[in-house]
């Protein structure tokens, strides 16, 4: 790639080259750089990718391989309030399911869709999220609410819509 190319995807990818500054632009840093790409755009764009490996002058194999491997990092955009219902064993038998069929109802999620079409919300099930005293959990983003019932998932949906552009939970 020209030199003159790079200058143009750098201007395209401002926040990119912050982070990858940060780092020290060094290819052993490429999982944390990840990390900090998807906390910047709530995953990972595959044109980002490319530019992460013509920056740090590695294969792109290599970094859409460490992309796609760890369950961690996602390919397709997600909405602003990721909600993940646990559906570990205790959860589950604490009726983590209804909670989970309420939120998709709510949300208006038809089968196989995961992101409202308004890129709001993302609807996730992780097999534990080891806090089984806490039964049934959803987290929201990074803020975690036990005890849940399908009532109760409703009215924190409702309340997560009714909030402003940029106060994400």
């Amino acid at each position: 790639m020209s030199p003159e190319m790079l200058v143009s995807r750098a201007e395209k990818f401002s926040k990119v080259c912050g982070i990858l500054e940060r780092f020290g632009h060094k290819p052993t840093m490429l999982i944390p750089i990840l990390q900090a790409v998807q906390e910047e755009y709530r995953y990972l764009p595959e044109e980002v990718l490319s530019f992460i490996a013509a920056t740090l002058d590695l294969p792109p194999a290599r970094v859409f391989g460490a992309a796609t491997f760890y369950a961690h990092f996602a390919l397709k955009p997600k909405g602003r309030y990721v909600i993940r219902v646990c559906d570990g064993t205790a959860c589950h038998v604490k009726d983590s399911e209804p909670i989970l069929n309420k939120l998709r109802t709510v949300l208006g999620l038809g089968k196989g869709q995961q992101t409202t079409e308004d890129m709001e919300f993302t609807l996730e099930t992780v097999s534990c999220l080891g806090a089984c005293g806490l039964a049934p959990v959803v987290v929201v983003n990074e803020e975690v609410h036990s005890l849940m019932t399908p009532e109760k998932t409703e009215a924190l949906v409702n309340g997560l819509k009714g909030r402003k552009e940029g106060m994400a939970a």
